[in-house]
């Protein structure tokens, strides 16, 4: 590759590399003998003897540029010819992916031509070099272990979408997914890659066959006899699915595993590579040797130690190496071959970077004596490629390769020039540097060295055959314990390794971020916050697009590393500045959310958009913060989005046809092509009718409008402030204190962090613990197949040997997985790791109350840190364990009463606009009150806080997520009702159970603080009550109407005589109706048990009504769900999959409950009322009551066929959930509810129709309305009163309802 200077012509710089001849023979103070014997021992002769002092000619500065160029001449003609007259190759010297002709389907490719990204569902692309004759070599990058088909095709392999390299004939690949050869046909073939590896492909032209190596090693000849002969030639090639990435190196760079016999397709610059290792020679021999003046004589130096001491002699020398060194450092071949290895060898003889200030004088040197264009040329080539050998190393069990490229990383970084270089132009711009911070988790753990790492591997056996944890775990035997404890010693071996990596991946942050460099322009902690700004705008605005977006693999580690930066920074400081808080208190201010010195892009703020929060806050600002908007700004906001569609509709129509098909350059790098670390600035479409005349737009990625950031111009001064300036700080609201938190630009890195954590890192730690999941289901599987071996019958033996097999099979996978969640435990699962995230959870909550304080500007705060505060918790409490439990950590129960009392304040916050962050409050709180160590942190936070949260969970339900409100009443109550003491329905306990840690699933833990907060909120609230209890009651109305709907619909399906599927998203739907049902019913029990006097104190204006409206619900409820034969019986024995939760108990329990408590459970005069409004119910039903305890109707058992064996729901059945007083309780509910329906049949007298209800002819006439005077009974008008004032039959508005008493002579 030629260097970016290519082409352009530039003076090099003129250090006089001449004497005069009139010049005295002494050169400053070294005579011309001594120079003469310097510089022969500088540059020696290629034979390396060296002539005889009287025969040799001296030489001096004035002829040593003609002795230089001879010596560099010596090998270049030999090699030059050899080039001439290879054969067998066809095509460009230089070879790159063919992106004008050579391609298939729709891909992004690198601007290096030799990175590719499929962007469609099975895109192809070839090289631009084919060969015929020969053994050849070329190397793929595997960046992304997905589907792929690597190899060789011909010019006439015509592919599609669904057809590629391998599929077609003359087209042969190697698929490591799916771990098969392809050609036509497909056999097994190979071994299963991995993202990091690196696949040779082999083609011998010359014996007809194709092979391919995994790292090296040869997977053996995958084809012979291939087609050859005239017009037969062969492309590399390769088919990829969406989102798949690879790197090409068809020998640009050094191949990373050379197999003798074949070369690359591309030839190394051979020439080139002589010359440079002999100017390398020149150099380290300058290095080595010194010149000792006084004596007169050349001797021996400590290369280590060495130093350019301002000797002109030593100066002018270097300038004529440098003079040929430096063009050909900016070849990308020689920095990778040459200039790495020879770095690398400094720090090979160990001990800490600093010992090694070589390579600072070095690095000096090539600012001194190269042009600037070839040093920024160079350290771009340099950085690149440790950063793909970093990457791209095999992982060793003491992780020495990684090792080895960090340290020079860090030596590199260590020079304050080029660090800033690098800063401001190439790691964030042109680099992933991000992968730096990333440690691969390796795959396949043999080639890892594990094995030798940790020897004995071992599992837990927590779990029962049905997967519940087994609380009553046995002793563990003497030989588990010692597998254990030598687990765990394999496990410690392997965490000391990984923390050397993570402690130099620090090292290099720590680099980034110093603030005290101010020598030559700005410090690098203030580039590096803006180039960290653009990183979080690129991933925070693209989050569906994966190119662009940083895998979240290298978020984790990045994330980890830089809390640790900030926090010894942080705490840096303090030590300096006493008044300033530790990294242990750290929040982030308010004032950095509303001043506009922090961009926050377009992301969410708690009170809506922030144009929206200017112009209606604006008064706020100005009074509590000092802060003038001005109307200008209001302006140009509000046309913000009429800006950016006609921005957007004009870039595309300006830019040229062309450049459309091609692809310009993206707006944002490519992540998924990181093996060539550059941006993919080419998408390649075979949509278009030609590449010049596209038939449509390119789609999103071409018309995203790149937003420029406003953190781009600022200084050391706009964030740190200065005489007066707060900087960042700026509009300190009256609630924040004065004292000093730290540096400023710290603040900004650390609300960064907050950011990243929501953008993926918790998505990744959530996805992570899937490792640890299969670990525990093979160990279930395992377990399960040693109970069978020792049960198999002797006389089976082809049963026992197909069991060992499987035993055999399960025991490897454990070994394997076991190992690997070893290394995932410790790179992403440790104690440090689940200390940082618990810090970051403290910083949230502290943020979180300081914003709170500052009143309406509260709705300024971005969303993500209540997602932060609520996702952080979730990971601390549901996948660090059992490894390591949350309970361990410091503050861990002062912590949870703060993060309780902001979901309590904040779930029904009225500046709180968005209904997705609301939501998400809503349902942790709902999984906050289902554990019992939280739950008993929501007791802890102050009593006004719990009032005010019951009171906003009892306002109405309409016009707001009422399910999940309800489900948090129920949570409370739950152990305390009727027969409602189960943590899985009885139905259920033989089914596979769901995860144990759901919320769900969590065994009842009733507040009885909270539910006595419910009571007293309900009494003394005259309207609460009635418009809380009537919501509940609508809504048990549309849940159950909506289930009975459903389950009518499901069994017409199910008797249909055509095979016919129900839709199962319909199943969901029932089933949550009918949770929804069971729920609403058991809230109603709740509030009969606390407060009866709701339903019961008739004094109160509305209970008679309430009452009235529960007891039509109960009997409509119990007679749908016990009639013989009814459609629920049908649907439950369907047993569909979906309708699980279906079942008489839930729903039964939840009824009888309530009237347990109304009819039993109150006063006499009480349980008077509620069992005559019960009775008079039309819809009442005595046989629903019986059909609680299993007593059939006579008619009913008289209609059934003698066979049939049915057994009839009974709650006697169920004893191990209902105790025996309850179910006495329920005998008597019975007895009483027959004898007062008898007499009340008896003393009914018959009544006229003309004396009954005119609405629901089912009660006798009992209020008379005002003014008008039309009757109903008093239940149809109190109900038609909640809703409508005007009179049921002439539209009069009543103005009040009395008694009518029918009189005596009528």
């Amino acid at each position: 590759m030629t260097s970016r200077g290519a082409g352009t012509a530039f003076s090099r710089r003129n250090y006089r590399l001449s004497t005069e001849s009139e010049k005295p023979k002494l050169t400053g103070i070294v005579n011309s003998k001594l120079l003469n014997d310097y510089l022969h021992r500088i540059f020696p002769s290629a034979d390396g003897i060296q002539p005889a002092t009287a025969y040799r000619k001296p030489l001096t500065f004035q002829n040593l540029q003609e002795h230089l160029d001879k010596l560099l001449a010596e090998d270049s003609g030999a090699e030059d010819s050899r080039d001439q007259v290879l054969e067998g190759r066809l095509g460009p010297s230089t070879v790159v992916l063919d992106h004008t002709s050579g391609f298939e389907g729709l891909l992004l490719v690198d601007d290096d031509l030799l990175g590719v990204i499929g962007h469609s569902n099975f895109g192809s692309i070839r090289a631009t070099t084919c060969v015929y004759k020969g053994k050849w070599i070329y190397e793929v990058l595997i960046s992304s272990q997905g589907l792929m088909q690597i190899g060789w095709c011909t010019l006439n392999c015509r592919f599609n979408q669904e057809e590629g390299v391998g599929d077609t004939p003359d087209s042969y690949a190697y698929d490591g997914n799916r771990v098969r050869k392809w050609n036509v046909t497909t056999t097994n073939y190979g071994k299963s890659w991995a993202a990091g590896d690196i696949v040779s492909c082999l083609i011998d032209l010359d014996e007809g066959t194709i092979a391919f190596c995994l790292n090296g090693v040869s997977l053996g000849t995958a084809f012979d006899n291939i087609t050859r002969g005239a017009g037969m030639a062969y492309f590399p090639a390769i088919s990829l699915s969406f989102k798949e990435s690879v790197a090409f190196n068809f020998g640009s760079r050094p191949l990373r595993y050379p197999v003798e016999g074949y070369r690359p397709l591309q030839d190394p610059p051979s020439v080139d590579l002589v010359k440079a290792h002999k100017l390398l020679g020149y150099l380290k021999n300058v290095i080595h040797i010194g010149i000792d003046v006084l004596e007169g004589k050349l001797v021996e130096k400590d290369t280590s130690t060495w130093q350019l001491q301002g000797e002109p002699t030593v100066l002018i020398t270097l300038t004529h190496i440098f003079n040929h060194f430096a063009p050909l450092m900016c070849k990308v071949y020689l920095v990778d071959d040459v200039l790495m290895h020879f770095l690398l060898s400094i720090l090979e003889r160990g001990g800490a970077v600093e010992a090694h200030p070589l390579i600072q004088q070095l690095l000096d040197l090539m600012w001194l004596l190269m042009e600037d264009y070839e040093v920024h040329e160079c350290l771009k080539q340099l950085l690149m490629s440790l950063l793909r050998a970093y990457r791209f190393s095999p992982i060793i069990p003491d992780l020495g390769l990684q090792i080895h490229y960090l340290r020079l990383t860090i030596a590199v970084l260590k020079h304050e020039k080029s660090r800033k270089y690098l800063l401001n132009n190439v790691l964030f711009d042109v680099l992933r540097s991000v992968v730096f911070f990333y440690i691969k988790s390796p795959l396949r753990v043999e080639e890892a060295g594990l094995q030798e790492l940790i020897p004995t591997t071992w599992w837990p056996n927590r779990f029962t055959k049905e997967g519940k944890e087994n609380k009553e775990v046995k002793e563990e035997s003497a030989e588990e314990r010692l597998r254990r404890r030598a687990y765990d010693r394999g496990c410690q071996r392997l965490k000391k390794r990984i923390e050397v990596v993570e402690e130099l991946q620090v090292q290099i942050l720590k680099l980034l971020l110093n603030n005290k460099d101010r020598g030559g322009g700005e410090a690098s902690r203030y580039i590096f916050l803006n180039k960290f700004r653009r990183f979080l705008q690129e991933n925070a605005s693209n989050r569906g697009n994966l190119t662009v977006l940083c895998p979240p693999e290298y978020m984790v580690c990045f994330l980890h590393r830089l809390i640790s930066t900030l926090r010894c920074y942080w705490d840096g400081h303090k030590a300096k500045a006493p008044a300033a808080l530790s990294s242990e208190e750290a929040y982030v201010p308010p004032q950095l959310f509303y001043n506009g010195k922090v961009d926050y892009f377009d992301l969410q703020r708690l009170g809506g958009l922030l144009s929206h929060l200017k112009k209606t806050l604006k008064d706020d600002l100005a009074l509590k913060a000092n802060i003038l908007i001005d109307p200008a700004e209001l302006q140009a906001v509000t046309m913000d989005d009429l800006d950016e569609d006609e921005e957007s509709a004009t870039s595309t129509a300006q830019r040229p046809v062309a450049a459309l098909a091609i692809g310009g350059a993206l707006a944002r790098p490519s992540w998924l092509s990181s093996p060539t670390l550059g941006r993919a600035n080419r998408f390649l479409s075979t949509a278009a009718v030609s590449l010049m005349n596209p038939r449509r737009p390119l789609g999103t990625l071409e018309k995203m409008k790149a937003r420029t950031l406003s953190v781009e111009q600022r200084t050391e001064d706009d964030i740190e402030g200065s005489h007066g300036n707060e900087g960042l700080l700026l509009g300190r609201p009256p609630e924040e204190p004065e004292q000093s938190i730290t540096e400023n630009s710290l603040l900004e890195i650390l609300d960064g962090i907050v950011m990243m954590y929501n953008l993926s890192v918790h998505q990744q730690l959530g996805k992570m613990v899937g490792v640890s999941d299969d670990v525990n289901e093979y160990a279930l599987a395992l377990k399960d197949t040693e109970e069978k071996i020792s049960r198999c019958p002797k006389r089976r033996r082809d049963i026992y040997e197909e069991l060992v097999k499987s035993q055999k099979v399960f025991s490897e996978k454990l070994n394997h997985l076991s190992r690997r969640l070893a290394w995932i435990n410790v790179t992403i699962y440790s104690k440090e790791k689940m200390q940082d995230i618990y810090w970051l959870l403290r910083v949230c909550i502290r943020t979180i109350e300081h914003g709170d304080r500052t009143g309406s500007l509260f709705a300024f705060m971005p969303e993500f840190y209540l997602s932060v505060a609520m996702n952080s918790y979730s990971a601390l409490k549901n996948y660090f364990s059992p490894v390591h439990s949350m309970e361990e950590l410091p503050g861990y129960e002062e912590t949870l009463t703060r993060l309780a009392a902001i979901l309590a304040k904040h779930f029904a916050d009225s500046r709180i606009v968005g209904t997705d962050i609301r939501d998400s409050l809503m349902q942790a709180l709902a999984s906050y009150v289902c554990y019992p160590h939280s739950l008993r942190a929501v007791e802890r936070i102050p009593e006004e806080q719990r009032i005010s949260m019951m009171r906003n969970l009892l306002a109405p339900y309409e016009q707001r997520p009422w399910a999940q409100t309800n489900w948090i009443l129920v949570r409370l109550w739950r152990g305390c009702g009727f027969g409602y003491r189960y943590t899985r329905l009885p139905h259920l306990l033989k089914t596979k159970p769901e995860d144990a840690n759901l919320p769900s699933l969590q065994k009842p833990c009733p507040s009885t603080l909270l539910q006595q907060h419910m009571a007293d909120l309900l009494r003394s609230d005259c309207d609460m009550a009635p418009s809380f209890l009537n919501s509940v009651l609508n809504q048990l109305n549309w849940a159950f109407s909506e289930f009975v709907g459903m389950i009518q619909e499901i069994q017409q399906a199910a008797e249909r005589l055509e095979r016919n599927f129900v839709d199962s998203r319909q199943l969901k739907v029932c089933a949550t109706c009918f949770d929804l049902s069971v729920s609403l019913l058991r809230v109603l029990e709740m509030t009969v048990t606390l407060a009866p006097e709701i339903f019961l104190d008739w004094s109160r204006p509305s209970s008679e009504l309430l009452l009235r409206r529960l007891a039509q619900l109960l009997n409509q409820v119990l007679n749908r769900v016990t009639a013989e034969r009814n459609l629920f019986d049908r649907v439950v024995n369907l047993r569909l999959p979906g309708l699980e939760s279906v079942d008489h108990y839930p729903i039964l329990v939840a009824v009888t409950g309530i009237l347990v408590r109304l009819l039993m459970d109150t006063d006499f005069q009480g349980a008077k009322r509620a069992t005559a409004v019960l009775l008079a119910d039309p819809c009442f039903q005595l046989r629903s009551i019986q059909y609680l305890l299993g007593h059939a109707e006579p008619s009913a058992l008289a209609a059934m066929p003698p066979s049939a064996d049915k057994r009839h729901f009974s709650l006697h059945t169920y004893t191990d959930y209902i105790s025996l007083e309850e179910l006495a309780k329920v005998e008597r509910m019975l007895n009483h509810l027959s004898e007062e329906s008898k007499q009340a049949a008896a003393s009914t007298l018959p009544t006229s129709e003309e004396d009954l209800c005119p609405i629901c002819y089912a009660h006798p006439i009992s209020a008379i309305f005002r003014p008008c005077s039309h009757k109903s009974c008093k239940a149809c008008i109190n109900q038609h009163l909640m809703n409508n004032k005007d009179c049921f039959f002439c539209k009069a508005t009543i103005t009040g309802v009395d008694d009518f008493i029918k009189p005596v002579s009528s």
